[in-house]
């Protein structure tokens, strides 16, 4: 019976595998030497990621408004993180704005506009679309639909892969083979 709770608990826990942690710039972190409008198109972004931003002592990380980070403003950040690592949780849809507040460095290409999509659909649905600003422009990203007529975006680099759905299914058919097996031999 120990086993069955325990398959059970790991069976209740397993939704958690969906989050995935994107590093900002990947192994360059937050830098003035990355182009984050191509870095995010590469990213799927859904509520439950987080953001993992590494910088050094010069820079800081600001979530801002969309018109404060069209004009690298840094005057009036809704939050403001310094440290040299932070990690953002993505808990809301929609889009979001992030900017160095340095000088200089949002001009120069030290900022990210992402759009975070819902929560991962239920097992075999589609992922909702996620959009960027397209290479090259500064604009902030338009709004998400949750329908698209492209196919959907290759898997992120964060280490979040696999058809988590097909699991948990496998997993509650497993539990409930080992209870049934439980309490015909009990």
């Amino acid at each position: 019976m120990a086993l069955a709770a325990a398959l059970l608990i790991l069976l209740l826990a397993s939704p958690a595998v969906y989050a995935a942690d994107h590093t900002v710039g990947d192994s360059n972190g937050w830098s003035q030497s990355v182009d984050y409008t191509t870095w995010a198109k590469s990213q799927t972004f859904t509520v439950g990621d987080n953001l993992v931003f590494n910088y050094g002592s010069t820079h800081s990380v600001d979530v801002v408004s969309q018109s404060d980070y069209t004009n690298c403003n840094p005057s009036s950040p809704i939050k403001s993180y310094t440290g040299g690592s932070t990690t953002i949780s993505l808990t809301t849809a929609g889009p979001m704005y992030f900017i160095c507040p340095t000088p200089g460095h949002c001009q120069g290409g030290m900022k990210l506009a992402i759009t975070v999509g819902a929560s991962s659909p239920s097992p075999g649905g589609t992922p909702p679309a996620t959009s960027s600003p397209p290479s090259g422009s500064s604009s902030p990203p338009p709004p998400t639909s949750t329908t698209t007529s492209s196919p959907p975006p290759p898997p992120s680099s964060s280490g979040a892969t696999g058809d988590f759905g097909n699991l948990n299914v496998l997993m509650l058919v497993l539990a409930l083979v080992l209870v049934g097996l439980h309490a015909c031999m009990g």
